[in-house]
């Protein structure tokens, strides 16, 4: 096994300030964390509290105010811009892809070492709870972990079987609230945060 991980977030942290006068932090996300090996993560939290800027910074659509976010040893922000989604990407509720912010030529930036996507970010999917569309994502998601991928699911759970996906599909979870990102090994761990039961209401198990 290589000593490379598959997603290294090094130090990255995203700060929206208030204004070009006002340079005092409206919003803040910190993240310190590295996914050595495929696997299916499963990610919860408030709205607005940072999920899909988390997912944009890792696709290289959002530039990160510090650190570094590394795909398979890349830094996402060096790869010219036509070839991240080689690398990462970040399919957003109707599965398109959102655009790169562009800070410099692309021919001055590095080639994607892959020719295929080796993180797929899933940004609150729409599962469909008819004629089997459930089953055939799930198979799906399962299909891209045994092709050696790391598979991200981001839902903004409102009903019980959207929790019960995410603890039949996922291997570890990350719940992401209040400028944090905090990582769970089991569901039930997550499930009994007091926070955690406070975002998730009525459908807390």
């Amino acid at each position: 096994m290589s000593d490379t991980p598959l997603l290294a977030l090094e130090g990255v942290i995203k700060i929206y300030r208030r204004g070009l006068l006002d340079r005092d932090p409206a919003f803040q996300l910190h993240v310190d964390r590295a996914f050595m090996q495929p696997e299916i993560v499963g990610v919860m939290g408030p709205n607005g509290a940072g999920k899909t800027t988390l997912f944009e910074m890792i696709a290289g659509s959002n530039v990160p105010s510090e650190g570094r976010v590394m795909v398979a040893g890349q830094d996402m922000q060096r790869v010219r811009y036509l070839q991240r989604d080689r690398l990462a990407i970040h399919y957003h509720q109707s599965y398109q892809v959102r655009q790169f912010r562009k800070t410099r030529p692309s021919f001055t930036m590095e080639q994607a070492a892959s020719a295929y996507p080796l993180v797929h970010l899933f940004d609150e999917p729409q599962f469909n709870t008819q004629d089997g569309y459930i089953g055939f994502m799930l198979d799906f998601f399962r299909k891209l972990r045994t092709e050696k991928r790391l598979v991200f699911i981001c839902l903004h759970p409102t009903a019980t079987f959207q929790l019960t996906i995410l603890k039949e599909i996922c291997e570890r979870f990350l719940f992401v609230s209040g400028g944090a990102v905090t990582n769970y090994a089991h569901f039930d761990d997550l499930t009994s945060q007091p926070d955690v039961r406070q975002y998730l209401g009525v459908l807390a198990p």
